[in-house]
């Protein structure tokens, strides 16, 4: 891998358009915030952008169904979701949103940079109208019968059920979906601006054939694009979105459509943030334009095609961005029934996803992080399970790590004067234990350099359970009694690990750590854009002999099996959006 001088982490921007959920932090939000602290604490510098994405069509036909503005729309979700994010501990270096006057420019900026280097044309196609209300009708305006797989409720240009896209002459049946509208919809011609993707194959071939080691997943959503490459319309027939920055009546009622101006949206907040942190107007220039930065980017898999093939021909198409050195794709995280005993996929409109603002309501952040990488749909999609939920929190978190920390700080506490012990001479199980920190350690940091984040999780249970083998080995509550040496050597050597445990624990569980590291009395190094000092290999330094404790404290409460089927039942209900 290249020597990079920083790295720039980018979330897929959610739409302002309803509340965030598990789904969604499942896929984008966690790995992302998990790998971002993972850096700062290493000390390397990183920058996180999200925000919100503001246009779009579901947002004005939720406000044509509210009867208010989209502004409204937009207003209401963006901060509500940024408030969840923030709850939930995704460290955003900034939450932007593409409703802004930077971002129109941003966008405008990219339009223009593109159409003069020859990559925008315009064509005429035909449209959805309502003659009643003598207007062109945006693809979610109108619902059909999919041409592909017959589902009856399908969008004007995709079909939810099967996945298919389609041209608006090919949808059976259509009508329109804005209230109060009767007519049935009918075809018009209207001429529209065209991203010519085909000009970019050989160079978005070369660029993937570049990255090897990229998730299978996502290499083989972007080949499958790249092989049948078409120009992609990238204006609407609507009053809401980016205005086209061409004079002329043609570009009268029209905007830039919302995949073309979302992404830029990573660009703007970039733009933004130097701003708000007095770094200059050019401050974003370095995180996008210089060859030493890494840009990330964490999505769901139904990004992929957005986040590894049309925003880099974008970035392709004008001078200097970097791109993506990664682009890491989750699959989905879905809903096990307890009744029919089977998976389902999560969503709003089936009322059985789970929303963060609810979930928040019910239980700590650190045990929704918890599960939720525990479980990450890296290479196939998961499901979400009650009974599973509460048994890999109790039975690994609680049992294991939590249980570990709480008996072995306890011990000393009580038995040393509230300090490290002196140890003695290490015996071969002592050494032994002592060693397995800094390789733990390291493999741990090894799958999260490789994300791998459920893996990562596992290695950090993995040195709770031999940090457990070992304490029961050596038996301090029996040793007390006859040899405090044997015992203070053992605690001695169970603090180190419990050192350990706190430091890697931190981009995972930040609110356990940040406590444990304040028992310890110790520093977890929190970087940013500009870095910092490594609190990641201060994991494996030693806690010294007659540093200070405080009494510790039960990290992670256990889940009470009752209270887990109650939420489970009112879950089953149609709660918990």
């Amino acid at each position: 891998m290249p020597d990079f001088k920083r790295t720039l982490v980018t979330s897929a921007l959610p739409y302002a358009n309803g509340h965030i959920h598990l789904g969604h932090i499942a896929g984008a939000y966690l790995p992302a915030d998990i790998y971002v602290r993972y850096l700062r604490i290493k000390g390397a510098p990183v920058l996180y952008i999200g925000g919100s994405d503001e246009h779009g069509v579901p947002i004005t036909l939720t406000a044509l169904k509210e009867g208010v503005q989209p502004r409204d729309v937009v207003d209401r979700y963006h901060s509500a979701n940024a408030d969840a994010f923030a709850r939930l501990g995704i460290s955003y270096d900034i939450y932007g949103r593409t409703s802004s006057e930077l971002h129109v420019d941003t966008t405008q900026s990219f339009f223009r940079a593109l159409d003069a280097a020859g990559y925008i044309h315009q064509e005429d196609m035909e449209l959805w109208y309502s003659e009643q209300l003598e207007r062109f009708l945006p693809d979610r305006y109108v619902k059909g019968t999919c041409p592909k797989c017959g589902y009856e409720d399908a969008n004007g240009d995709e079909c939810e059920n099967c996945g298919a896209q389609y041209a608006a002459n090919e949808l059976v049946s259509p009508r329109s979906v804005i209230p109060g509208d009767a007519s049935s919809p009918v075809l018009r011609s209207s001429r529209h601006w065209f991203l010519d993707l085909p000009k970019f194959t050989d160079r978005l071939k070369a660029w993937l054939d570049s990255h090897p080691e990229w998730r299978a997943n996502v290499k083989g959503i972007a080949n499958g694009w790249v092989g049948d490459l078409r120009s992609r319309c990238i204006t609407r027939d609507t009053d809401w979105g980016v205005p086209i920055p061409i004079d002329g009546p043609e570009a009268e009622g029209k905007r830039i459509y919302v995949w073309f101006d979302a992404p830029i949206g990573y660009v703007t907040n970039t733009r933004q943030w130097g701003m708000d942190t007095d770094r200059g107007e050019d401050a974003w220039q370095a995180w996008w334009k210089d060859e030493s930065s890494r840009l990330l980017h964490f999505i769901g898999k139904d990004n992929v095609p957005f986040h590894a093939v049309i925003f880099p021909a974008m970035l392709m198409g004008q001078d200097g961005y970097v791109l993506a050195d990664n682009v890491v794709g989750n699959e989905y995280l879905n809903i096990f029934n307890r009744q029919t005993g089977k998976s389902e996929k999560g969503s709003k409109s089936r009322g059985n996803m789970i929303s963060v603002r609810w979930a928040l309501e019910q239980f700590a952040p650190d045990v929704i992080r918890y599960y939720l990488c525990a479980i990450a749909p890296e290479s196939k999609d998961s499901d979400f399970d009650w009974d599973d939920f509460m048994h890999r929190y109790n039975g690994e978190l609680c049992d294991v790590v939590g249980n570990f920390v709480h008996r072995s700080l306890t011990m000393t506490v009580k038995n040393f004067d509230g300090k490290v012990p002196q140890p003695g001479a290490f015996d071969a199980e002592d050494q032994a234990m002592l060693d397995a920190i800094p390789r733990q350690v390291d493999e741990i940091a090894e799958a999260l350099d490789g994300f791998r984040f459920r893996q990562a999780l596992e290695r950090f249970i993995d040195l709770g359970r031999k940090a457990n083998v070992y304490f029961n080995t050596k038996e301090p509550w029996v040793t007390r009694k006859t040899d405090m040496e044997r015992t203070a050597t053992t605690l001695y050597v169970c603090t180190q690990v419990v050192k350990a445990l706190c430091h890697t624990m931190a981009p995972f569980l930040p609110d356990g750590a940040a406590k444990l590291a304040g028992i310890l009395g110790v520093a977890l190094p929190d970087g940013g854009p500009d870095g910092g000092a490594d609190g990641w290999n201060a994991a494996k330094e030693t806690l010294a002999a007659g540093a200070a404790l405080q009494p510790p404290k039960v990290l992670f409460p256990k889940l009470d099996p009752d209270y887990i089927a109650e939420l489970a039942e009112a879950h089953q209900r149609g709660e918990g959006f």
